[in-house]
């Protein structure tokens, strides 16, 4: 993309993103590791460890796995497979194999799909020894038959699964969470958009002049490292957490789509159908266990943390999902700003809910009196903008929270938080505190 083009978050996506690229990435290991430091230049993270073999709930840490190069040398002295020029070319986790083999032989651990035969496919086979290779379809029907080299230098040993964490305090102890993973080598939309919207968004909270939640931001490897997470923090989340968002493929083209909590009705929940209300068009899924990412971890029945997921191409619904096509030109940098300002809108959503009492509620209040009746604007303005402050005095009797307000009401919540400061200002309006957001546990 011409950086002119570019706006000065887009450049410094753009350039983080770069530098993740080419990194090769599992669960465990130095490509992660690396990682994790790239972006803790931005949010600086303290590191979660968890060894090799540790018990986590019903599963186990595995060991750690270091790829150096890979690739098969057909009987023309031809490589191919290079995992030196595409990484994705090796399966993850690939254990160490030298030897010459037949194409028949070697058939059986070459993996393409014929479907879609310009793509190299992203396989890995975390917890059981095997190897094997990707590649396009293309490529695998012009393999010659003969003996091949087969040449995989890797190593699995001992190791650990590491986790970067990151809290930013709050004037309450009440928490939203944003949780993401980082360990797919050369996958945009699925695996980098995650991160960089993540930790970009860390810094734009952090430099709120005033946080009513604390923040609690986390990367780590999927699946494994969320239920490393909430091995160490599950207790804590399932008794202060208010909401909590995990981030994936948020680069492609597509609208927005939430995925709500196993909940259904959390404050994640009715947060996010807000604000999607109020940018756009969307599309808003029920709880699905089938189908996820670490949501399903968090969502899981001995927890129900209050995890939705915001995204804005869906894994699974687009054809260069977990392939050599989910790139920077399927993923757009531009996307990812987007996204990341519909999760700030987000956070302003939950900032802003908090509960009003009308103090005069006998009768409609004189507004004129008090500076508050309209007069500047356009009449549609100044129509939308008088019905949603007699919308907001109506309804502020201590019982909704600004976001039943915004549902009931059908006025976008940013606005009526402006009107109720307002409000609150002349003395009509009195906080009442915060959502009652879930019971506490634990």
């Amino acid at each position: 993309m011409n950086e002119s083009t570019l706006s000065g978050i887009e450049t410094r996506m753009e350039a983080y993103f770069d530098r993740l690229w080419p990194i090769c990435r599992s669960i465990l290991g130095p490509g992660y590791r690396q990682s994790l430091d790239i972006v803790s230049e931005i949010m600086p993270t303290e590191r979660l460890k968890f060894p090799t073999g540790q018990k986590v709930f019903d599963w186990a840490v595995p060991k750690e796995w270091l790829a150096r190069d890979a690739y098969l040398m057909d009987p023309n002295g031809r490589k191919r497979a290079d995992f030196k020029r595409n990484n994705l070319h090796l399966v993850g986790y690939s254990a160490p194999f030298k030897g010459r083999l037949s194409l028949g032989e070697l058939r059986a651990h070459l993996h393409s799909l014929p479907d879609l035969p310009k793509a190299v496919p992203y396989l890995t086979s975390y917890y059981k020894k095997s190897w094997g290779f990707c590649l396009s379809h293309e490529e695998l029907l012009t393999l010659p038959d003969g003996e091949y080299e087969v040449f995989i230098d890797s190593e699995l040993k001992d190791g650990h699964v590491e986790i970067g964490e990151a809290v930013l305090p709050g004037d309450t102890k009440d928490e939203v969470l944003f949780s993401s993973y980082l360990c797919h080598p050369s996958l945009a939309n699925n695996e980098l958009s995650g991160p960089l919207v993540l930790v970009f968004l860390y810094e734009k909270i952090r430099s709120m002049p005033r946080r009513r939640f604390t923040y609690r931001f986390a990367l780590m490897p999927e699946t494994i490292g969320s239920l490393c997470y909430l091995s160490l923090r599950g207790k804590h989340l399932k008794k202060r957490l208010a909401a909590g968002f995990q981030m994936t493929c948020l680069g492609g083209p597509s609208h927005l789509i939430y995925k709500k909590s196993r909940q259904g009705d959390s404050l994640a929940d009715r947060a996010a159908a807000i604000m999607l209300r109020d940018q756009g068009m969307h599309e808003i899924l029920d709880f699905d266990p089938s189908l996820g990412s670490d949501e399903q971890q968090y969502c899981s029945p001995g927890f129900d943390l209050p995890v939705g997921c915001l995204m804005r191409t869906m894994y699974g619904r687009y054809a260069e999902y977990h392939t050599s096509l989910d790139n920077k030109a399927f993923m757009t940098i531009a996307s990812l700003k987007r996204t990341l300002e519909a999760y700030e809108n987000l956070v302003h959503a939950l900032e802003s809910n908090r509960i009003w009492e009308n103090t005069a509620p006998y009768g409609e209040p004189q507004l004129g009196k008090r500076g508050l009746y309209p007069t500047l604007g356009s009449q549609k303005t100044l129509e939308e903008s008088l019905r949603g402050l007699l919308w907001l005095l109506n309804l502020a009797d201590s019982t909704r929270d600004l976001l039943a307000i915004a549902e009931r009401s059908g006025h976008p919540i940013k606005r009526l938080a402006e009107t109720a400061e307002r409000l609150s200002a002349a003395g009509l309006l009195k906080e009442r505190g915060l959502m009652k957001f879930a019971e506490k546990k634990g």
